[in-house]
């Protein structure tokens, strides 16, 4: 039972969260009078049901939502529980479980390893065993830390590695603020299989880094949190990546303009530019400046790394990557699982494209990660498999991997099956640099400039066709 005490204090954190923009770096201990040691999630749920339970609905938790963006979701929920990328396709054949190499190290424990889980699926059904299963620390408890245990049956479990001391689990549980960089990044900054292997732009150097890197979340500068910009209510993140198929806040968008004036330069040859231009074009001059990034992942390539003693795609890095340039009108087409593939002209599949055009009034041209991939189609349907990665890394078997997801995907076995090229284009929105390092005039409008403005629908550079 709550004590005066504990009700009073919970008022004074809710009234300094909802009103100090700086709080989400500040850290609001849990004294004694709330529990004296933390058992689980139903320590949380003694005081936060109803957090829990707008947790619970949301993508984070889901991992799946509306998706009025995605151009023919024919008004589905979707996420990542059923769609498919081309890095670790779907986590319907890989969720959990710890995959050892024959060294018996431990080489890959599942997708739910990102999960702000404890180990079940998310059920779209509210229930006590659910809302059990939030890992509220995962978020909001700075030095946190879980690790992968499996019980007497069977069942694998994420638990804090402190779970055997309960003092140490008691001061970390006790550590409560509004998530920070370090807690964000920690999954953001690690999907894909390794450190910034998937986005380009979220590395964990955004977590302490200088103005030039990223001017917004620079530690002596800014030094804003990612919640500054991405929080909303009742746990719906705001923001969604040209390349995510749901969105939590369809009714509450981020844009540049959020903060920024639509013609911010105070120069009319730069804020002309705003009408077709997104900001991203001219700030985000490179991506993956600390750590490298995947650009292409073959799958139908295994490879094998002697030092780690494991295998994995055929991944192509790259570093300090100038971005793609294309059309974006806020709408995306998926090419959804279940759905027979389109090719493009090239024989290739995009998975993820942006929509919009020089034509398009809504569209402008936004800063992009081309991301390349080679994945297997059914031949029989022209539908796209996703693959049991997890046991893949282990032994390098690609023919398993590709049958075991097929049947995860769809109930099918002895799938035939062709590989084919993919593209996939990946929203740039961090590692913002400053005004004074922004693009220059002549870095795109010259011979060789960053610009391929044919593809962009213009029959050559429009400021040469305005100096004639």
């Amino acid at each position: 039972m709550k004590t005066t005490a504990t009700i009073l204090m919970s008022l004074v954190i809710c009234a300094a969260l909802a009103g100090d923009s700086s709080a989400a770096r500040r850290t609001y201990s849990h004294q004694d009078d709330y529990y004296e040691h933390y058992e689980g999630t139903s320590t949380c749920l003694e005081c936060h049901e109803e957090e829990a339970t707008s947790f619970f609905h949301s993508q984070h938790y889901q991992w799946q939502g509306q998706s009025p963006n995605i151009t023919n979701a024919d008004g589905e929920m979707l996420g990542k529980m059923n769609t498919m990328n081309d890095f670790c396709t779907n986590p319907a054949a890989s969720w959990i479980g710890n995959a050892t190499n024959s060294d018996g190290k431990v080489i890959a424990q599942g997708c739910s390893k990102c999960h702000a889980g404890l180990g079940k699926m998310p059920s779209p059904q509210l229930s006590r065993e659910q809302l059990e299963n939030i890992d509220c620390l995962i978020c909001h408890a700075s030095g946190y830390r879980r690790d992968l245990y499996e019980d007497e049956d069977g069942n694998w479990e994420w638990k804090p590695i402190l779970w055997k001391n309960q003092r140490g689990l008691d001061s970390v549980s006790k550590r409560i603020s509004m998530p920070e960089r370090k807690m964000c990044l920690r999954c953001h900054s690690g999907a894909g299989g390794g450190p910034n292997y998937k986005r380009g732009d979220l590395e964990y150097k955004l977590s302490d880094c200088d103005p030039d890197f990223d001017v917004h979340m620079a530690t002596e500068g800014n030094n804003l949190q990612c919640v500054a910009c991405h929080a909303g209510e009742d746990h719906r993140v705001r923001g969604r990546g040209t390349d995510l198929s749901g969105t939590d806040s369809p009714e509450n968008p981020l844009f540049c303009t959020s903060c920024h004036d639509e013609k911010p330069h105070g120069k009319k040859a730069l804020d002309f530019h705003t009408d077709r231009l997104n900001c991203t074009v001219c700030h985000i001059t490179e991506f993956a400046k600390e750590d490298q990034t995947d650009m292409r992942r073959d799958w139908s390539t295994p490879k094998h790394h002697e030092e780690a003693n494991k295998y994995s795609a055929t991944i192509t890095f790259g570093k300090n990557v100038v971005p793609e340039y294309a059309w974006y009108n806020g709408n995306t087409r998926l090419m959804k699982m279940g759905d027979e593939v389109d090719y493009n002209q090239d024989g290739t599949v995009t998975i993820m494209a942006p929509q919009g055009n020089r034509k398009d009034k809504k569209a402008k041209i936004y800063a992009f990660k081309l991301h390349e991939g080679v994945l297997p189609v059914w031949t029989q349907k022209d539908w796209l498999i996703p693959l049991a990665v997890d046991e893949f890394f282990i032994d390098g078997d690609i023919e398993k991997a590709v049958q075991e997801g097929a049947h995860a995907a769809y109930g099918i076995e002895d799938v035939e099956y062709e590989w084919v090229e993919t593209k996939r284009y990946m929203g740039l929105f961090h590692e913002v640099r400053p005004a004074d390092k922004a693009l220059q005039c002549l870095d795109c409008h010259s011979k060789g400039g960053r610009m391929d403005w044919k593809a962009l629908g213009y029959k050559k550079d429009p400021l040469l066709g305005k100096m004639k």
